[in-house]
This record gives structure tokens, sequence and C-alpha cells, in this order.
């Protein structure tokens, strides 16, 4: 009996498809490692069905303050540290995160929590900073009334003010610090530690020095205007903002 009549295919039609040769899979559905189709393995594209998409890099959180808005208040992340503490059975590993808090009007503040979850340490250093706000006068909104000096422990900093136009010329916590403040116009210089830390506590204890003509009109009995009248640049009664 043939194999024609048993109703079997042909034997040569199955001996080729034995022997029919495979061609390169690369990036069909499911590929294995083509370039990237829509079911690549390792290819570069990453299709939907990929097994490897982009890297995420998370050593980069610190590389800039984060911003957030909370009502009329805006917090900054600064820096994020993993800290550990040595107890007798090993290491209890938690975070400790660093924010600035403004209202961008001429207030500012900043806190320190430690949490064994990082949006938790966040929450606590935020919550800090709100109790620790201070009010800065402000020169037309936008700029310091004088230059000032800060310093804590190694952290030196300088804050000098600047004509309009001039923008925020300040780099890493300082900037962070100055942006949540409100001011637009101040060139700032870090002379010391960079420690996050030092830097922000010593950008904060110069702006602790910063006193208006109001004030020194009422420390000194004297007219707002007789003070006013000496600046060289020649700024009116109208440019004192009302709250000193």
């Amino acid at each position: 009996m043939s194999d024609e009549t048993a109703g079997g295919p042909p034997a040569d039609a199955t001996g080729s498809e034995q022997q029919r040769p495979r061609g390169p899979r690369r990036g069909g559905p499911g590929g294995g490692r083509g370039p990237g189709g829509p079911g690549g393995g390792r290819g570069p594209g990453g299709g939907p069905g990929g097994n490897r998409g982009p890297r995420r890099d998370d050593r980069n959180r610190n590389s800039g303050p984060e911003e957030r808005a909370d009502g009329e208040l805006v917090d900054k992340l600064v820096a994020i540290n993993r800290v550990a503490k040595v107890v007798k059975g090993g290491k209890n590993f938690a975070f400790a995160a660093l924010v600035v808090v403004g209202d961008k009007k001429g207030r500012v503040g900043f806190g320190h929590g430690k949490a064994r979850e990082v949006p938790e340490a966040i929450r606590k250093a935020t919550e800090e900073a709100k109790k620790t706000m201070i009010r800065v006068p402000l020169r037309e909104g936008r700029t310091l009334h004088h230059d000032g000096d800060g310093r804590w422990g190694a952290g030196k900093v300088m804050l000098r003010s600047a004509p309009a136009g001039k923008g925020l010329i300040a780099g890493g916590p300082m900037r962070a610090v100055l942006e949540v403040l409100g001011v637009s116009d101040v060139v700032a210089k870090s002379k010391g530690s960079s420690n996050p830390y030092n830097m922000v506590r010593a950008t904060i204890d110069a702006l602790k020095n910063q006193t208006s003509p109001r004030q020194v009109a009422n420390r000194r009995g004297l007219k707002v205007s007789d003070l006013v009248a000496r600046r060289k640049d020649g700024a009116s009664l109208g440019d004192v903002p009302a709250e000193g």
C-alpha cells in the first residue's frame, strides 16, 4: 500500500519540512535577543513585551531638590541619606531627610526627620520645618535689603542683594532655601563646608540677621524716609514693603 493510499503525507514533503533551515529570529513577537521588536528580550528598544526596559537609576535621587506644594507652602527635599544604628543583633537601617519649607513671600524654615521609610522621614522633616519658620524682610519682594554673612559649624555663606534682572545665583542647598523664601535677585556664595546641613543652617543664620529700614528707624528713633534717602540707588519710600 502506498503512502498516498493510506492518506499520509508524501515522504519527500515530510523530509523537506524537517530539513528546512531556520532563519535568524530578530525582533519578531517573542524574539529572544533581537534588536528591539515588539517582544524582544534584550534589544536596546525594549518593546511592549520586552523583559528589560530602560534601567531606573535610583542613585540620582539626590541630584536636585524635589519641590512639592502644600497649600500656600512649598517644601523642597534637599538631601536624604541612609543611616544605620549598630545594636546587639546587628544594624538597624533608617533614612534621614532634610527639607526646607517656605511660602515664597518672606517666610522660610528647615527641618530634619528620620524614619524607617523615606516618605515617613520626609513627613517628619516637613512638620518640623513648618514649626521653625522665620520671617525675613524683603526689599520690593525680590531681593534682600543688605548683604550678610552666615556661619554654622564649618559652613560659611555670603548673601548679597542684587539689582532687578540679576537672577538667583546660588547653588545646592542655598538655592533651595532662597527659592522657597521667594527672592529672585540674590547672589550667594558658599565659602566653607559643602555639608548640606551646615549650608542650610548657615544660610538661615545669614537670613536671621537681615533688617529692614523700618526696623532700623524704629530702633534709632528716626523716620524711614531719612534712612531710605541715603541709599545710593535712589530707592524711595514707596519701595519699602509694608511688613518689616
